[in-house]
């Protein structure tokens, strides 16, 4: 059966969901998307109470619960709605029949962290590598539901061309700019860039360091780095100088494939001089320290079956190390959030629910808080539904006073090979909103033509 509203025509498949053989466990309309006992009764109120909310001190600014009454939203099915509570589609709208209210985030934009790493010829550590690594962008081979796509009639040259004209002389001609980058593939702006040289004997980055400045400036770097590179460099920048950005290590590590984690290792390493996770250790603490060194060994399961009995097994084991036990047992979370493969977890999830009348998400926020809760979390989202959790992010990046605009900047060029298109269906979904209106209103002049470019509106 399917939901009356939701999904649109067209909505695509989300690789690898339901695991197969496990279409029949989706709940009808109108139904909570855990078999029993859901949202919890008598087991606690739902979502948690402020002073266990999510996550807490990690940054993520959603204190109190998450947006969707009745839980996080489920990855879409092939053919089928996400399993989503009330059959009404992603989150009810603001001030809907049992809507306590969207979590606000913080009044202040997020800055404050460490000062940016410094580019000096275009990137830190010399000249950005001109592909990374092996000529191959690893991240852009997962089927693609990228709102950019690589431009059927490329010429390098021509290109190159188009962008020395655009900074040439007087004034800045940032529309032609925006033309090019925002209808390339990464691996066809590492190709202009190379042909730039070639042709001029300049090197583009420093060119367009020159004429562009900010936001525009930043977002246009973005574009410009390999994919492995962008990843890398973010967790240095996040990790470089006083304070660390707890938010940005929880956000790359906790939601890459293996083979991405491996790959930013290796170019941490290459490209920066440093080991990856000996600043992991230097710059965190704690039961987070191990779940991030747990993330940075890229060594998950991932095998796309679904072993039910281990699930049940697993969800018995965080019921005991949790909600079954005075004090919790954060090595048996670590253990198993870090290795079993996304379905898998979301089997574990389901089983868990029915176990202990209570969805494992909200145990996690009675049972950990801070910047541990914050990761947990993200990986049990992402088990759950990779774009809700990305949507869910740009969000609280605009929403209130000021921006997150390294967050926004970040998701919308990291996704855009990827999963964007998804990403933007859902939002739509869970605010009511599209994500281009939201970046329309919170942007400005050639930054916000630039990302709407991107988005693809």
């Amino acid at each position: 059966m399917s939901y009356p509203s939701y999904p649109p025509t067209g909505y695509p498949p989300f690789p690898g969901y339901p695991p197969a053989g496990q279409e029949s466990s989706f709940p009808p309309p109108g139904q909570y998307p855990y078999p029993s006992g859901y949202p919890p009764m008598g087991g606690g109120a739902y979502p948690p109470a402020p002073s266990s909310g999510y996550p807490g001190a990690g940054g993520y600014p959603a204190p109190g619960g998450y947006p969707v009454p009745g839980g996080y939203p489920g990855a879409p099915q092939p053919g089928g709605a996400p399993s989503y509570p009330g059959g009404q589609g992603f989150g009810a709208p603001p001030g809907g029949a049992g809507f306590s209210g969207y979590p606000q985030p913080p009044s202040q934009s997020y800055g404050g962290g460490p000062a940016q790493v410094p580019l000096p010829g275009g990137f830190p550590g010399g000249p950005m590598p001109s592909q990374y690594p092996g000529g191959q962008t690893p991240y852009f081979s997962q089927g693609n539901q990228g709102t950019i796509q690589p431009a059927a009639s490329f010429d390098a040259m021509r290109d190159a061309e188009v962008l020395r004209k655009a900074m040439k002389g007087f004034g800045t001609d940032e529309q032609a700019i925006i033309d090019v980058v925002a209808n390339r593939s990464n691996d066809q702006r590492q190709k202009i860039k190379a042909a730039f040289k070639t042709m001029y004997g300049k090197d583009l980055i420093k060119d367009l360091k020159s004429e562009l400045s900010g936001n525009m400036e930043e977002l246009i770097l973005a574009l410009f780095m390999p994919p492995t590179y962008y990843d890398a460099w973010s967790l240095r920048n996040a990790m470089k100088g006083a304070g660390t950005q707890e938010r940005v290590l929880i956000e790359i590590l906790c939601t890459r494939t293996n083979q991405e984690i491996r790959e930013i290792v290796r170019c941490y390493q290459s490209e920066f001089g440093r080991d990856l996770e000996k600043d992991i250790r230097s710059d965190t603490s704690g039961h987070f320290e191990r779940l991030l060194v747990s993330m940075c060994q890229g060594n998950r399961d991932e095998n796309q079956n679904v072993n039910h009995q281990l699930a049940q097994e697993d969800a018995q084991r965080l019921y005991q190390a949790g909600e079954g036990r005075l004090g919790t047992d954060e090595s048996c979370f670590n253990m198993i959030l870090a290795t079993r493969s996304f379905p898998q977890l979301k089997a574990t999830m389901e089983a868990y629910s029915r176990m202990a009348n209570r969805d494992l998400l909200s145990s996690v926020g009675r049972e950990f808080s801070g910047n541990v809760e914050s990761g947990l979390k993200t990986i049990l989202q992402c088990a759950l539904n990779r774009p809700a959790f990305f949507a869910e992010r740009l969000y609280y990046s605009m929403k209130g006073a000021g921006t997150d605009d390294s967050t926004l900047v970040r998701i919308v060029v990291t996704r855009s090979e990827i999963d964007l298109v998804q990403i933007k269906q859902i939002f739509s979904q869970m605010y009511q909103k599209t994500l281009g209106m939201m970046i329309s209103s919170d942007t400005s002049g050639d930054y916000r033509k630039l990302l709407l470019a991107i988005v693809g509106q």
